[in-house]
Order: structure tokens, then C-alpha cells, then sequence
């Protein structure tokens, strides 16, 4: 696919996600081995990555990652930590 249908793509899916954190922040898009790659930061080790089959289904998985990056520990997990420190 060349970068052009790449990006439509993309676009498509912000355009139906308006505010979803791959919307708002834009990702890079890259394909390794056959593999979607939306990536926020330098690298994936140091920054947020969505993978999959599709653009738009790395898209998803980078929205997944972004959200859950950013989401305060459940509060459960919490009171759990606080019990065994």
C-alpha cells in the first residue's frame, strides 16, 4: 500500500474517532513484516504503540495503549497495594 492510501486510511479513522488519542495526537505509521505500527515517541520501547493487521486496527490498539498509559491504577489494586507494603 503506498503512503497516500496509507494516509486516507488514517484519516478515515480520525475522521469516525474524533477524539480518539490517535486522532488528536497523529501517530506514525509504519509497517514492518506485514505488521500496522501507530507510534507516539521515539521509539516503541520509550514511547506508545498500537500493532496490528490493519492501519485501522493499529489505530485501535494504539487508542487501547494511549488510554490505558494514561488511567490512574483501579482502585482495588490500590487498596491491594496499600495492604501488602
Amino acid at each position: 500500500m503506498d503512503q497516500i492510501a496509507a494516509a486516507q486510511r488514517a484519516d478515515l479513522y480520525f475522521e469516525t474517532h474524533p477524539g480518539s488519542p490517535s486522532a488528536v495526537r497523529c501517530p506514525k505509521l509504519s509497517v514492518r513484516s506485514g505488521v500496522w505500527i501507530a507510534l507516539l515517541g521515539r521509539s516503541v520501547r520509550d514511547g506508545i504503540a498500537g500493532f496490528g493487521p490493519t492501519i485501522e486496527a493499529a489505530l485501535r490498539a494504539f487508542d487501547n495503549q494511549y488510554l490505558q498509559t494514561l488511567r490512574p491504577p483501579a482502585p482495588e489494586r490500590l487498596t491491594a497495594e496499600r495492604t501488602t507494603v
